[in-house]
């Protein structure tokens, strides 16, 4: 096996020789010059695995040579090692983008965790993961088994997609353990929901913050106060998604984590219009009949999204100016930003980007997409990117310049679907996986939640006889004169519209300008 290969650079090298031979009684290689310019033209010829680089030396000083260095070996990590603790010259020092900064006299021990921390560090986190989730594993499947409130189910979802993301950073083969606890937890949340979803519509029993509580408990309490709110939706943005960006948000916000429960179903026609109605569904259809359109119907189902925010303000008898923008393209973003002076002189500007979106029913199109998100942790970074270069960031930065808050949010989440569950029904249903609704359906009852009166889910049905069931877990509806076809073409992407704990319990996020 070969050997780790440092070197040295200081200008008073004997004075290193005992670290240097620490290092090499742990086994490393060691190279050493005395002045920049020899390390240098060392750099040119030969490879080493980490440079350890003194600034005060006569000649090219020691930030001279990081940054010819960083053009000859760019992927070579420096270690800056001074007696100085100038706080320019450290500055500059991490401006450049070294390893590390250690100050003289050295601590042998010092030396150490450097090294470990840049060559070492991902198995020391895979191995400390694997020795933390093992404990905590027992105890997850304890609360997974025992969880009785829309609280509890929070938190333990909250802790699955915590251990979710930290095995999946260095491929732990404990991973597969924590999807099949997911499983199971998605099992034991859909018996929850099963049991208590109808009765938070009753009024008779404590209910968590569901789509058409958001604006009622969290927007207008700001206007009330005669705060100039932003209301960001990202639609298809899950907790995960959300603890991914959270880093490059909080260079300009601090922020508060709240999540809330997704309506049934977990789709943008319902969800949304939920939303910005602060109304059922059933309501939305009785009361502005106008504004709701049939799943049947071959029009736009969230055309009207502007108009029932505006009447939820008039019930609220919150006299507010407010702007509603749908972006579906980066250039449409870039318009956006060009419209900031125009947002800025209203009390309310809501915001709904539908990359995720597009990006979730684009994957079940495209063979590229379907191999940059094959999984969740791909699908992360994919949002991660967009994030960070499409014009959001811009706009969040001037949006914290201007000291405005932000309520960051979604209608719904996703969940990544594996199991096809063959559905017979009339030619008369809807098209989505997650969720059908009709009239002479077929399906196993084991694998669904039903609702045979979709008035006391909420929800307005076309017909007596019509009902709604929902696909839990990773199930999705495949009908079964297509089954072949439906399983090749949508298995293992990601859909909506059923119930998850993916798809129903969302990020709800307060966003305070630093």
């Amino acid at each position: 096996m070969k050997k780790t290969r440092f070197l040295w650079v200081d200008d008073e090298i004997e004075l290193m020789k005992p670290y240097m031979l620490f290092l090499q009684e742990k086994g490393y290689e060691l190279e050493s010059v005395n002045n920049g310019q020899d390390a240098i033209d060392l750099c040119r010829n030969e490879h080493f695995d980490m440079i350890f680089l003194d600034e005060h030396m006569p000649g090219i000083s020691g930030l001279e040579t990081l940054s010819q260095i960083s053009i000859i070996r760019p992927d070579v990590p420096v270690v800056m090692v001074t007696k100085s603790e100038d706080e320019g010259i450290m500055e500059k020092a991490i401006g450049k983008k070294i390893a590390d900064y250690l100050i003289k006299p050295l601590n042998p021990n010092q030396l150490l965790i450097t090294i470990k921390k840049h060559f070492d560090k991902n198995e020391i986190i895979r191995e400390a993961n694997i020795t933390n989730f093992r404990e905590e594993y027992l105890q997850l499947n304890d609360e997974i088994n025992c969880c009785q409130t829309a609280e509890e189910w929070t938190y333990v979802y909250k802790k699955l997609v915590y251990w979710e993301m930290e095995l999946s950073l260095t491929h732990s083969p404990m991973l597969e353990m924590l999807q099949s606890q997911m499983m199971e937890a998605n099992n034991e949340f859909a018996k929850f929901i099963r049991r208590n979803y109808e009765k938070w519509f009753s009024g008779k029993d404590e209910r968590p913050m569901l789509s058409f509580d958001v604006f009622p408990k969290v927007v207008f309490p700001l206007l009330d106060n005669n705060e100039k709110v932003f209301f960001i939706l990202i639609d298809n943005f899950r907790l995960d998604q959300w603890y991914a960006v959270k880093d490059i948000v909080s260079e300009w916000f601090s922020y508060v984590d709240n999540t809330f429960f997704s309506i049934l179903p977990t789709a943008t026609q319902y969800a949304r219009n939920a939303m910005m109605a602060g109304l059922t569904p059933k309501q939305i259809a009785d009361n502005y009949p106008e504004y709701w359109v049939d799943e049947t119907k071959p029009e736009s189902k969230n055309a009207n999204e502007k108009f029932l925010l505006r009447k939820q303000l008039e019930r609220h008898h919150l006299n507010k100016s407010f702007s509603y923008y749908k972006i579906n393209t980066a250039e449409e973003g870039e318009h956006l930003l060009r419209s900031f002076p125009e947002m800025d002189r209203k009390d309310l500007n809501v915001l709904v980007y539908n990359f995720l979106d597009m990006l979730s029913h684009t994957r079940s199109e495209s063979d590229m997409i379907r191999e940059l998100a094959s999984d969740e942790a791909a699908y992360r970074s994919l949002t991660q990117s967009w994030f960070l270069h499409s014009p959001l960031s811009p706009l969040f930065r001037k949006i914290s310049e201007k000291g405005y808050k932000v309520i960051l949010t979604t209608d719904h989440g996703t969940i990544r679907v594996k199991n096809p569950l063959k559905i017979l029904s009339d030619k008369d249903i809807n098209s989505n996986l997650r969720y059908k609704t009709g009239k002479n359906l077929t399906y196993d009852t084991a694998k669904v939640i039903e609702s045979f009166s979709p008035e006391k889910f909420g929800l307005p049905s076309s017909n007596l006889s019509s009902r709604f069931i929902f696909a839990t877990g990773n199930n999705f509806f495949v009908f079964q004169n297509k089954f072949n076809q439906y399983v090749s073409h949508y298995g293992n992407t990601f859909q909506h519209g059923g119930v998850s704990l993916q798809e129903m319990i969302v990020p709800l996020i307060t966003l305070s300008p630093k």
